[in-house]
Protein backbone atom coordinates (compact mmCIF):
# COMPACT_ATOMS: atom_id res chain seq x y z
CA UNK A 1 0.00 0.00 0.00
CA UNK A 2 1.64 3.51 -0.87
CA UNK A 3 2.00 6.05 1.97
CA UNK A 4 0.52 9.43 1.49
CA UNK A 5 3.65 11.48 -0.34
CA UNK A 6 4.35 15.37 0.76
CA UNK A 7 7.50 16.24 0.40
CA UNK A 8 6.87 19.67 0.25
CA UNK A 9 5.37 19.84 3.11
CA UNK A 10 8.85 19.03 5.13
CA UNK A 11 10.23 21.69 3.05
CA UNK A 12 7.95 24.15 4.07
CA UNK A 13 8.58 23.36 7.63
CA UNK A 14 12.55 23.44 7.67
CA UNK A 15 11.42 26.92 5.93
CA UNK A 16 9.40 27.65 8.79
CA UNK A 17 12.27 26.50 11.40
CA UNK A 18 15.00 28.89 9.87
CA UNK A 19 12.56 31.97 9.76
CA UNK A 20 10.59 31.91 12.72
CA UNK A 21 12.45 29.29 14.95
CA UNK A 22 9.44 27.09 14.99
CA UNK A 23 10.70 23.44 15.68
CA UNK A 24 9.67 21.29 12.53
CA UNK A 25 9.89 18.08 15.16
CA UNK A 26 7.71 19.97 17.32
CA UNK A 27 5.13 20.77 14.24
CA UNK A 28 5.32 17.36 13.05
CA UNK A 29 4.35 16.08 16.26
CA UNK A 30 1.32 18.39 16.59
CA UNK A 31 0.43 17.58 12.64
CA UNK A 32 0.28 13.98 13.60
CA UNK A 33 -1.86 14.43 16.97
CA UNK A 34 -4.42 16.45 14.65
CA UNK A 35 -4.19 13.73 12.25
CA UNK A 36 -5.06 11.10 14.36
CA UNK A 37 -8.33 13.28 15.33
CA UNK A 38 -8.99 14.41 11.99
CA UNK A 39 -8.87 10.60 10.88
CA UNK A 40 -11.43 9.40 13.44
CA UNK A 41 -14.13 12.59 12.82
CA UNK A 42 -13.72 11.80 9.71
CA UNK A 43 -13.99 7.99 8.77
CA UNK A 44 -16.14 7.92 11.98
CA UNK A 45 -13.71 5.62 13.47
CA UNK A 46 -13.52 3.87 17.36
CA UNK A 47 -10.28 2.51 15.86
CA UNK A 48 -7.20 3.04 18.12
CA UNK A 49 -5.25 4.83 15.38
CA UNK A 50 -1.47 6.13 15.17
CA UNK A 51 -0.32 8.21 12.74
CA UNK A 52 3.46 8.74 11.34
CA UNK A 53 5.37 11.26 8.97
CA UNK A 54 8.41 10.41 7.79
CA UNK A 55 10.96 12.98 8.38
CA UNK A 56 12.45 13.31 5.33
CA UNK A 57 9.83 12.43 2.72
CA UNK A 58 6.51 14.03 4.42
CA UNK A 59 5.36 10.50 4.10
CA UNK A 60 2.13 10.27 6.62
CA UNK A 61 1.44 6.56 7.39
CA UNK A 62 -1.92 5.71 9.66
CA UNK A 63 -1.69 2.39 11.55
CA UNK A 64 -4.11 0.75 13.19
CA UNK A 65 -3.35 -0.81 16.62
CA UNK A 66 -5.10 -3.58 17.83
CA UNK A 67 -4.28 -6.06 20.59
CA UNK A 68 -3.84 -9.92 20.35
CA UNK A 69 -6.64 -11.78 21.52
CA UNK A 70 -6.89 -15.77 21.71
CA UNK A 71 -9.55 -15.35 19.83
CA UNK A 72 -10.94 -11.67 18.41
CA UNK A 73 -14.22 -10.80 19.79
CA UNK A 74 -14.01 -6.73 18.51
CA UNK A 75 -12.57 -6.74 14.93
CA UNK A 76 -12.20 -2.89 15.54
CA UNK A 77 -9.57 -3.13 18.37
CA UNK A 78 -8.74 -7.00 18.63
CA UNK A 79 -6.68 -9.51 16.30
CA UNK A 80 -6.49 -13.15 16.31
CA UNK A 81 -3.81 -14.55 17.80
CA UNK A 82 -3.98 -16.65 14.40
CA UNK A 83 -4.00 -13.43 12.36
CA UNK A 84 -0.92 -11.32 14.07
CA UNK A 85 1.10 -14.31 13.92
CA UNK A 86 0.74 -13.91 9.89
CA UNK A 87 2.27 -10.48 10.35
CA UNK A 88 4.78 -11.81 12.67
CA UNK A 89 5.27 -14.88 14.44
CA UNK A 90 6.73 -13.66 17.48
CA UNK A 91 3.69 -12.19 18.66
CA UNK A 92 2.11 -13.67 21.97
CA UNK A 93 -1.36 -12.85 23.49
CA UNK A 94 -1.85 -9.34 25.30
CA UNK A 95 0.71 -7.17 22.50
CA UNK A 96 -0.18 -4.99 19.95
CA UNK A 97 0.06 -4.90 16.96
CA UNK A 98 0.39 -1.76 14.18
CA UNK A 99 -1.48 -2.61 11.01
CA UNK A 100 -0.91 -0.13 8.21
CA UNK A 101 -3.99 1.55 6.23
CA UNK A 102 -4.58 3.86 3.33
CA UNK A 103 -7.92 5.61 3.96
CA UNK A 104 -9.60 6.33 0.99
CA UNK A 105 -8.89 10.14 0.32
CA UNK A 106 -6.93 10.72 3.52
CA UNK A 107 -4.44 12.74 1.38
CA UNK A 108 -6.34 15.74 0.67
CA UNK A 109 -8.10 15.72 4.83
CA UNK A 110 -3.68 15.21 6.09
CA UNK A 111 -3.12 18.29 3.90
CA UNK A 112 -5.69 20.22 4.60
CA UNK A 113 -5.15 19.38 8.39
CA UNK A 114 -1.40 20.15 8.24
CA UNK A 115 -2.26 23.75 6.81
CA UNK A 116 -4.62 23.92 9.63
CA UNK A 117 -1.98 22.90 12.50
CA UNK A 118 0.83 25.20 10.79
CA UNK A 119 -1.56 28.05 10.74
CA UNK A 120 -2.45 27.42 14.42
CA UNK A 121 1.04 27.23 15.60
CA UNK A 122 2.51 30.08 14.11
CA UNK A 123 -0.27 32.06 15.11
CA UNK A 124 0.57 30.54 19.00
CA UNK A 125 4.21 30.78 18.17
CA UNK A 126 3.59 35.22 17.58
CA UNK A 127 1.47 35.33 20.70
CA UNK A 128 4.27 34.03 22.58
CA UNK A 129 6.66 36.19 20.93
CA UNK A 130 4.13 39.64 21.95
CA UNK A 131 3.67 37.74 25.29
CA UNK A 132 7.64 37.72 26.48
CA UNK A 133 8.10 41.31 24.84
CA UNK A 134 5.41 42.67 26.94
CA UNK A 135 6.27 40.26 29.86
CA UNK A 136 9.75 42.10 29.64
CA UNK A 137 7.98 45.32 30.07
CA UNK A 138 5.86 45.07 33.30
CA UNK A 139 6.52 48.14 35.13
CA UNK A 140 6.84 50.48 32.17
CA UNK A 141 4.95 53.01 30.95
CA UNK A 142 2.49 52.36 27.60
CA UNK A 143 0.91 54.34 25.70
CA UNK A 144 -2.49 53.48 23.60
CA UNK A 145 -5.74 54.78 21.60
CA UNK A 146 -8.92 54.09 23.69
CA UNK A 147 -10.59 51.29 22.05
CA UNK A 148 -13.49 51.11 24.71
CA UNK A 149 -14.96 53.12 27.55
CA UNK A 150 -17.25 52.38 29.83
CA UNK A 151 -17.61 51.97 33.72
CA UNK A 152 -16.19 48.42 34.29
CA UNK A 153 -13.11 48.44 31.80
CA UNK A 154 -11.21 50.90 29.28
CA UNK A 155 -9.60 48.80 26.47
CA UNK A 156 -6.72 50.23 24.79
CA UNK A 157 -5.11 49.73 21.27
CA UNK A 158 -1.37 49.42 22.56
CA UNK A 159 -0.58 47.94 18.73
CA UNK A 160 0.49 44.54 18.88
CA UNK A 161 -2.17 43.55 21.32
CA UNK A 162 -5.16 45.19 23.70
CA UNK A 163 -4.72 46.73 27.14
CA UNK A 164 -7.23 46.25 29.41
CA UNK A 165 -7.91 48.62 32.11
CA UNK A 166 -10.25 47.64 34.62
CA UNK A 167 -12.08 49.99 37.32
CA UNK A 168 -10.12 49.54 40.35
CA UNK A 169 -6.78 50.59 38.36
CA UNK A 170 -8.77 53.71 37.16
CA UNK A 171 -8.25 57.19 38.20
CA UNK A 172 -11.67 57.77 39.56
CA UNK A 173 -11.53 61.67 38.52
CA UNK A 174 -11.13 60.62 35.03
CA UNK A 175 -13.52 60.13 32.54
CA UNK A 176 -11.89 58.29 29.30
CA UNK A 177 -13.13 58.69 25.81
CA UNK A 178 -12.91 56.43 22.55
CA UNK A 179 -9.96 57.24 20.34
CA UNK A 180 -8.63 59.60 23.34
CA UNK A 181 -4.52 58.75 23.51
CA UNK A 182 -3.68 58.20 27.48
CA UNK A 183 -0.58 56.69 29.14
CA UNK A 184 -0.33 53.70 31.42
CA UNK A 185 1.41 51.34 33.92
CA UNK A 186 1.94 47.55 32.66
CA UNK A 187 1.04 45.86 36.14
CA UNK A 188 1.11 42.24 34.48
CA UNK A 189 0.71 40.24 31.29
CA UNK A 190 -1.92 37.53 31.41
CA UNK A 191 -3.27 34.61 28.54
CA UNK A 192 -7.10 36.06 27.56
CA UNK A 193 -9.18 33.26 26.97
CA UNK A 194 -8.03 32.00 23.53
CA UNK A 195 -4.65 32.36 24.43
CA UNK A 196 -4.01 35.61 23.16
CA UNK A 197 -1.64 38.02 25.81
CA UNK A 198 -3.34 41.02 27.50
CA UNK A 199 -1.49 43.67 29.05
CA UNK A 200 -2.65 44.48 32.49
CA UNK A 201 -2.57 48.15 32.52
CA UNK A 202 -3.16 50.33 35.50
CA UNK A 203 -3.59 54.56 35.74
CA UNK A 204 -4.10 54.47 39.74
CA UNK A 205 -0.95 52.11 40.91
CA UNK A 206 1.63 54.42 42.82
CA UNK A 207 4.37 53.12 40.65
CA UNK A 208 2.19 54.69 37.84
CA UNK A 209 3.32 58.51 39.79
CA UNK A 210 6.88 56.87 39.80
CA UNK A 211 7.49 55.99 36.33
CA UNK A 212 6.42 59.50 35.12
CA UNK A 213 8.78 60.95 37.40
CA UNK A 214 11.48 59.26 36.80
CA UNK A 215 10.73 60.09 32.71
CA UNK A 216 10.04 63.79 33.62
CA UNK A 217 13.24 64.27 35.97
CA UNK A 218 16.40 63.10 34.13
CA UNK A 219 18.12 62.50 37.89
CA UNK A 220 15.75 60.07 38.88
CA UNK A 221 16.31 58.22 35.96
CA UNK A 222 20.42 58.43 35.99
CA UNK A 223 20.29 57.44 39.59
CA UNK A 224 21.39 60.38 41.15
CA UNK A 225 18.31 61.20 42.96
CA UNK A 226 16.30 58.09 44.62
CA UNK A 227 12.45 57.80 44.99
CA UNK A 228 12.11 56.15 48.22
CA UNK A 229 8.26 56.13 48.95
CA UNK A 230 4.97 56.95 47.04
CA UNK A 231 2.20 56.90 48.02
CA UNK A 232 -1.50 57.97 46.56
CA UNK A 233 -5.00 58.64 46.44
CA UNK A 234 -5.67 58.31 42.99
CA UNK A 235 -7.15 61.44 41.26
CA UNK A 236 -6.63 64.33 43.92
CA UNK A 237 -3.04 63.62 45.33
CA UNK A 238 0.49 61.78 46.10
CA UNK A 239 3.15 61.67 48.43
CA UNK A 240 6.84 61.20 47.25
CA UNK A 241 9.83 60.84 49.12
CA UNK A 242 12.98 61.34 47.34
CA UNK A 243 16.35 61.33 48.68
CA UNK A 244 20.41 61.87 47.01
CA UNK A 245 23.20 60.67 48.95
CA UNK A 246 25.31 63.67 47.19
CA UNK A 247 24.64 67.10 49.39
CA UNK A 248 25.39 69.14 47.07
CA UNK A 249 22.07 68.11 45.12
CA UNK A 250 18.75 69.30 46.39
CA UNK A 251 16.39 66.40 45.78
CA UNK A 252 13.35 68.01 46.30
CA UNK A 253 14.19 71.21 44.02
CA UNK A 254 15.21 69.18 40.96
CA UNK A 255 11.97 66.91 41.43
CA UNK A 256 9.73 70.46 41.60
CA UNK A 257 12.28 72.43 38.54
CA UNK A 258 12.33 75.95 37.93
CA UNK A 259 8.95 77.33 38.86
CA UNK A 260 7.60 74.16 39.31
CA UNK A 261 8.11 73.26 35.34
CA UNK A 262 9.16 69.90 36.08
CA UNK A 263 6.43 68.70 38.69
CA UNK A 264 3.71 70.89 36.66
CA UNK A 265 3.99 68.02 33.28
CA UNK A 266 3.49 65.04 36.02
CA UNK A 267 0.71 66.90 37.37
CA UNK A 268 -0.51 67.65 33.91
CA UNK A 269 -0.58 64.01 32.97
CA UNK A 270 -2.14 63.05 36.23
CA UNK A 271 -5.38 65.87 35.09
CA UNK A 272 -4.56 67.84 38.05
CA UNK A 273 -3.98 65.53 40.79
CA UNK A 274 -1.38 67.24 43.62
CA UNK A 275 1.90 65.93 43.92
CA UNK A 276 3.13 66.61 47.53
CA UNK A 277 7.09 65.92 46.93
CA UNK A 278 9.17 65.45 50.23
CA UNK A 279 12.90 64.64 51.32
CA UNK A 280 13.30 61.72 52.96
CA UNK A 281 15.39 61.40 56.11
CA UNK A 282 16.50 58.06 57.88
CA UNK A 283 15.55 59.94 61.13
CA UNK A 284 11.77 59.28 61.86
CA UNK A 285 10.93 62.20 63.50
CA UNK A 286 12.63 64.24 60.94
CA UNK A 287 11.24 62.20 58.17
CA UNK A 288 7.64 62.01 59.28
CA UNK A 289 7.38 65.73 60.08
CA UNK A 290 8.15 66.04 56.36
CA UNK A 291 5.47 63.66 55.55
CA UNK A 292 2.78 65.71 57.29
CA UNK A 293 3.36 68.92 54.88
CA UNK A 294 2.56 71.13 54.05
CA UNK A 295 1.16 71.65 57.87
CA UNK A 296 4.25 72.18 60.26
CA UNK A 297 4.54 70.60 63.68
CA UNK A 298 5.61 71.00 66.83
CA UNK A 299 7.41 67.85 68.19
CA UNK A 300 7.11 64.13 67.71
CA UNK A 301 7.04 61.35 69.92
CA UNK A 302 9.15 57.99 68.05
CA UNK A 303 8.29 54.61 69.47
CA UNK A 304 10.73 52.61 67.52
CA UNK A 305 9.86 48.93 68.16
CA UNK A 306 5.73 49.25 67.51
CA UNK A 307 6.69 52.20 64.38
CA UNK A 308 4.01 54.41 66.15
CA UNK A 309 4.54 58.29 66.44
CA UNK A 310 2.64 60.96 68.68
CA UNK A 311 2.70 64.42 66.52
CA UNK A 312 2.18 67.86 67.98
CA UNK A 313 1.25 70.46 65.91
CA UNK A 314 -0.53 74.27 66.01
CA UNK A 315 -4.00 74.46 66.66
CA UNK A 316 -4.24 76.08 63.45
CA UNK A 317 -2.80 73.41 61.77
CA UNK A 318 -4.26 70.50 63.30
CA UNK A 319 -6.93 70.77 60.00
CA UNK A 320 -3.99 70.93 57.48
CA UNK A 321 -2.04 68.04 59.01
CA UNK A 322 -5.09 66.01 59.02
CA UNK A 323 -6.38 66.76 55.45
CA UNK A 324 -9.41 66.65 53.98
CA UNK A 325 -11.50 63.38 55.18
CA UNK A 326 -8.09 62.48 56.83
CA UNK A 327 -6.19 62.17 53.49
CA UNK A 328 -2.62 64.13 54.64
CA UNK A 329 -2.74 61.59 57.38
CA UNK A 330 -3.26 58.71 55.99
CA UNK A 331 -0.84 59.28 52.93
CA UNK A 332 1.87 60.45 55.61
CA UNK A 333 1.00 57.12 57.39
CA UNK A 334 1.32 54.93 54.11
CA UNK A 335 4.63 56.89 52.39
CA UNK A 336 6.00 56.64 55.86
CA UNK A 337 4.98 52.84 56.93
CA UNK A 338 4.35 54.37 60.63
CA UNK A 339 1.09 54.75 62.86
CA UNK A 340 1.20 58.59 63.11
CA UNK A 341 -1.45 59.58 65.82
CA UNK A 342 -2.41 63.84 65.65
CA UNK A 343 -2.51 65.90 68.38
CA UNK A 344 -3.29 69.82 68.39
CA UNK A 345 -0.59 71.48 71.10
CA UNK A 346 -4.41 72.16 73.05
CA UNK A 347 -5.57 68.74 72.59
CA UNK A 348 -1.74 67.48 73.81
CA UNK A 349 -1.83 69.55 76.92
CA UNK A 350 -5.65 68.18 78.02
CA UNK A 351 -4.22 64.68 77.27
CA UNK A 352 -1.68 65.66 79.98
CA UNK A 353 -3.58 66.81 82.37
CA UNK A 354 -6.19 64.17 82.12
CA UNK A 355 -3.19 61.96 82.74
CA UNK A 356 -1.31 63.58 85.55
CA UNK A 357 -4.90 64.00 87.14
CA UNK A 358 -5.48 60.14 86.95
CA UNK A 359 -1.78 59.86 88.44
CA UNK A 360 -2.71 62.13 91.29
CA UNK A 361 -5.85 60.85 91.83
CA UNK A 362 -4.34 56.72 92.27
CA UNK A 363 -1.46 58.24 94.46
CA UNK A 364 -4.45 59.71 97.22
CA UNK A 365 -5.93 56.30 97.38
CA UNK A 366 -2.86 54.67 98.15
Amino acid sequence: MKAIDNKELILSLEELEKERGIKKEYLLEAIETALVTAYKRNFDSLENVKVEMDRKTGATHVYSIKEVMKKANDEVLEISLKDAQKINKDLKVGDKVEIEIVPKNFGRIAAQTAKQVIIQKLREAERDIIFTEFNDRKGEIVSGLIQKADKNIVIMDLGKLEGIMPTKEQIPTEKYKVNDKIKGYVLDVERGAKGAPQVLVSRSHPDFVRKLLEFEIPEIYEGVIEIKSVSRDPGYRSKVAVYSPDPNIDPVGSCVGQKGVRIQNVINELNGEKIDVIEWNEDPATYIAASLLPAKILAADIKEEERFAQVIVPDDQLSLAIGKSGQNARLAAKLTNWKIDIKSETQFRQMLAETQNQENNEAEEE
